[in-house]
Parts: structure tokens; sequence; C-alpha cells
């Protein structure tokens, strides 16, 4: 997500330094990022004087300081833990200018706990975009209880120049995309546990008889079993009913460290890449139920 936000922006003009504790990881994220943008110039969607300019926007570093002290806006793109984002929250309230809106591109944590940290809660705004960024048009742009109505307006806008459809919500567990769209996941990955039917059969139920793109199990493969998981726990303490419960089988799966297309193991085998989808051999068949 972190190399894909960086991405569109350096796309639209934008200067940007994309912050990473990894020299690898940054490195990584370059080389993803202009193969994306070679995709796009053998598309016609830009120029490779566009696709040269946007590389030139991006400056990596590993130094958080460095790096956000002149910013006028900050998104933050770390996994999807609490901690973790508070810590970085503190920090980038410490680093950056006074006046610099702090965004998190969090799916589904409070933006008025990630606020709470920080000097600025007015200053403090969720900026959900879609994987993968540069495709995906919908930005969810969520308030915190204490976000401004001119950050809001502001990022609404940002998010206009980019080309993406913004639209604003509140703050509350999952927001609206991953409050439906998880429960749904898990579902599927219920009836897969209760022996309903099997990986591909449900897949093709949803695609077929709902138009979906991409099958519910397969999805949850793309964007990590563990996103998921980490998704439903902030679903199901936030409104604490049984309903948000995670499925064990997905507990299950994470435990394993079957994580999906990052482990090359899920719902489906990604040994031989993305191109080619295998389903895994426990899967072959609806499993008894436990």
């Amino acid at each position: 997500m972190g190399n894909g936000i960086a991405h569109v922006f350096a796309q639209f003009g934008y200067h940007v330094s994309l912050v990473d504790v990894s020299e690898d990881a940054l490195k990584k994220a370059i080389t993803t990022i202009e193969k994306n943008l070679t995709r796009q110039v053998d598309k016609g969607v830009i120029s490779e004087a566009q696709k040269n300019q946007a590389l030139q926007n991006i400056t990596p570093t590993n130094n958080l300081k460095n790096g956000v002290e002149n910013a006028e806006l900050v998104v933050e793109a770390a996994t999807e833990n609490l901690d973790l984002k508070l810590k970085i929250f503190r920090e980038l309230d410490l680093y950056s200018n006074g006046s610099a809106i702090l965004a998190t591109n969090t799916s589904s944590i409070s933006i008025s706990k990630i606020a709470s940290v920080t000097s600025r809660k007015e200053n403090v705004i969720g900026m959900h975009f879609m994987n993968p960024v540069p495709l995906m048009k919908l930005v969810e742009v969520i308030r915190g209880k204490n976000t401004s109505d001119e950050v809001t307006n502001h990022v609404m806008n940002i998010a206009k120049k980019l080309d993406k459809i913004p639209v604003e919500v509140n703050d509350a567990p999952g927001f609206v995309a991953n409050r439906v769209l998880m429960p749904m996941i898990n579902e599927a990955i219920c009836a897969l546990h209760e022996g309903v039917s099997g990986v591909a059969e449900i897949d093709t139920v949803m695609k077929l008889g709902m138009s979906h793109p991409m099958g519910p199990l397969q999805l949850a493969d793309f964007i990590g079993l563990d996103v998921c998981l980490s998704i439903m726990n902030v679903l199901h303490e936030g409104f604490g009913t049984s309903k948000y419960a995670p499925s064990p089988l997905l507990m299950e799966m994470v435990n394993a460290g079957n994580l999906g297309v990052k482990s090359r193991q899920g719902f489906y085998d990604y040994q031989n890449g993305l191109k080619e989808l295998i389903i895994s051999s426990r899967f072959n068949k609806p499993l008894s139920i436990k």
C-alpha cells in the first residue's frame, strides 16, 4: 500500500518522501513503483517522460525525521496494528511541522484513538486507499471525533487531484468498506469451514452470481489473511457482538503462517506465481464439520 500511495502522489506532481525502516523494503518499493509506471507507459496511460518525472519526485529514506519534517501531508501505511500506529503517530507529531496533516491509511482502526496520542487531533484524519492504489478510484476519508472541517475538505480536494473519488465517512470500526466487506469474507471462510462447499465453488458462486471480479477467498488471499483477522478482531472488539467473531479456520490459517499471496500459501497455492492458481490440497473437497 505504501509504495502504491507514493506512486500516485508522485505521478500527479507531488514531491514524496518514501519512509521505511528497512533499506531493502525501500529498494523493493522503488522497483515495484518503476515496474508499475512502466506498465502504465505500455498501456498509454502516461508517457515515458511522465514516468521519469514521477520517479524523480520520490526520495526514499529510512530517517523518519528527515522524511517528514518539511511535509504538508503525511500518510502512514504501516501494518494494521494499533500499538505500532500509535508509536508512529507519536513520532510524526514530534518530528513533523505543527501545521502538517497526519493521515492514516488504516482500514479499520479508530481515527480518534490514533489522534489521541498527538497534540493536533484536529489535523489527524483517515485516508484509506484501496489496493492496488494506482488503479482503484475510491478513497475513504474518515473524520475522527476532532478532525476539523478545514482538514477534511483539504484532504477531499487532494484525493480529487490524484484522480480519485473521495467518500467522507465518520469514525467507526471498519468504517464502511471493511465493515461490509470483511464479514462477507469471514462468512465465506465459515461456509468453507463448515463443509458447505469448496474453495473454487464458493468463489465461483460469488463471481458468477454476484458479479464480483474476484471471489471472497481469493480476495482474502490477496489482502492477507493476517490483515483480515486483524480487521475482524477490530470489528469484534469494537461492536462487541458475536456476528463479527473471526472464523476459527481464519485464526488457524494465520497461526499456521498461511497468509495468502504474501506467504505463497492461503486458500490457494501461489508457489507457481499469481498466474496459475492451484487449490490447496486440504480444500479440494468440503471439510468435515468439527
